[in-house]
């Protein structure tokens, strides 16, 4: 690749451009780590994002979101309904903004990190989303597809583990192309199966009911783990969007995506939500060794079985995107590999890392309320800062920075760091950790996550100003052409 620039100033480091011919392969290892996918790789249209963020969702994990509403945040069906959609509703909206963003640059999300964090203040979100999509999502999943592969074939929980891993790790290890493709052709089994188990739910549930409620305390509990749950796909939202061709419309783009996440969000964890009121069903047995189980014990057995079977593919699903999100957060803080499959090797790493915390979770599900919170401890605050310099940046092009060696600005990092250090200790509200301000208001719920958010977004804004950012030159890559540093 040739380079140029204006007024003789000295050219930008070059981006990693991943050259080949891997194109819309299918059954092929994609090739590369976490480079910009080239002009010349570029397939697809925007409607896939639907599907690829439909099918992911489809999944037990997402109807037990809905259960924790109210066994364990003592919702009223109506206030848990509220809670679950505008949870959802911003952490798809956010889905939708970042995922735009894929086309144009062609670049995994945590790369694009960079451009607000610098490669070495990458290091804090990169391996946060790295450990929580390699591993703590990818055991979450497990564990919910294990379930129900071993209620439906009456198999030992450690051979139903050993299957669901081989094939999540084969669709990972193949990559973007195979995966877009599985997620295309199971989303509409997956569908129907839970649409007619979802009639037998809500015909059977009796909401009205529920004279539970928490207030506002558990209103906002449930509505950051809504929030993390939808916001949990965030830091993937470019991985799946980065191969579109470059002119594809932002807005649509993110309109397929985001929705995706939304609907399929919000119909489960409401179909989850009123199971809970099915009088025959004992609220305390969601917590039990195989919850799976509980869900579909109101079925007829034919029902029951897809609907286990659906619950084992959806999760399949979900952690195909983990495994793959997480080994491209790993490359992204800057670990030389050189192997031509290096993107392919880390997800098997990460696999292995997820599968024996899956391994030894088997039997405790009640740690997923607690996961679903911290995710949105880190996310609030990296969003923040991501979104906050989106739009500082808004006049620029920064596509050469996430390359650039020198750009290292420490106003991300310390963001990001300052506002989970102040949100997280006074305002988290989880079985495992009380902070102050809902130790003595108890009915103030978990504000952490929007606190984070906006303490990131101010010490952002002001140490973008006072490090000079504002004066950073705009900076394009222009894939198999030439790159070009333009004048202030």
């Amino acid at each position: 690749m040739s380079t140029a620039t204006t007024h003789a100033e000295p050219a930008a480091v070059a981006a990693d451009i991943r050259e080949g011919t891997y194109g819309a392969k299918v059954l092929a290892v994609e090739p590369g780590g976490a480079e910009m996918v080239a002009l010349s790789e570029r397939h697809g249209r925007p409607i896939d994002l639907l599907w690829t963020w439909i099918s992911p969702n489809m999944e037990f994990a997402t109807i037990f979101v809905g259960v924790l509403a109210i066994v364990a945040f003592g919702q009223s069906f109506d206030a848990a309904v509220v809670a679950i959609v505008t949870g959802t509703l911003l952490g798809s909206v956010t889905m939708g903004v970042l995922s735009s963003r894929g086309p144009r640059t062609g670049l995994p999300q945590m790369i694009l990190s960079r451009i607000s964090f610098g490669r070495l203040g990458n290091v804090l979100p990169a391996g946060l989303n790295a450990l929580t999509a390699g591993a703590g999502w990818f055991a979450v999943n497990s564990v919910s597809g294990t379930y129900a592969l071993s209620s439906l074939t009456h198999m030992p929980k450690g051979l139903a583990l050993a299957i669901v891993v081989v094939i999540q790790l084969l669709l990972a290890f193949l990559g973007h192309n195979l995966i877009q493709a599985f997620e295309r052709y199971v989303v509409p089994v997956l569908v129907v199966i839970f649409v007619i188990g979802a009639v037998v739910i809500l015909t059977k549930a009796h909401p009205g009911s529920l004279h539970q409620h928490s207030g506002s305390g558990g209103f906002l509990v449930e509505f950051g783990a809504t929030f993390g749950y939808a916001a949990g796909w965030n830091p993937y939202a470019t991985d799946y969007a980065r191969y579109l061709p470059e002119k594809t419309s932002r807005f649509t783009t993110g309109l397929f995506a985001g929705s995706g996440v939304f609907v399929s969000c919000v119909f489960l964890e409401i179909v989850g939500a009123a199971a809970v009121t099915i009088p025959k069903i004992d609220p305390g047995s969601w917590f039990g060794n195989n919850p799976a189980t509980v869900f579909t014990s109101p079925m007829a057995t034919a029902l029951g079985d897809l609907v286990l079977l659906a619950i084992t593919i959806g999760a399949i699903a979900a952690n195909a995107l983990n495994v793959y999100s997480g080994a491209m957060s790993f490359l992204a803080l800057g670990i030389k590999l050189p192997l031509t499959l290096r993107r392919a090797i880390a997800a098997v790493v990460f696999g292995a890392a997820g599968t024996v915390l899956a391994a030894t979770s088997l039997n405790s599900p009640d740690r997923y309320e607690n996961f679903l919170l911290i995710i949105a401890y880190w996310i609030g605050p990296w969003l923040g800062v991501y979104l906050t310099d989106q739009v500082l940046r808004r006049s620029k092009r920064v596509d050469g920075l996430p390359f650039d060696p020198r750009h290292n600005p420490i106003g991300g990092f310390l963001a990001m760091a300052i506002g989970m250090a102040v949100s997280i200790p006074l305002f988290s509200d989880q079985t495992k950790f009380v902070a102050v301000v809902p130790k003595h208001h108890p009915g103030l719920g978990d504000l952490t996550f929007e606190v984070g958010f906006v303490v990131a977004a101010l010490v952002y804004t002001v140490l973008f100003f006072a490090t000079g950012q504002h004066r950073v030159r705009d900076t394009i890559v222009l894939p198999d052409t030439v790159e070009v540093t333009l004048p202030a």
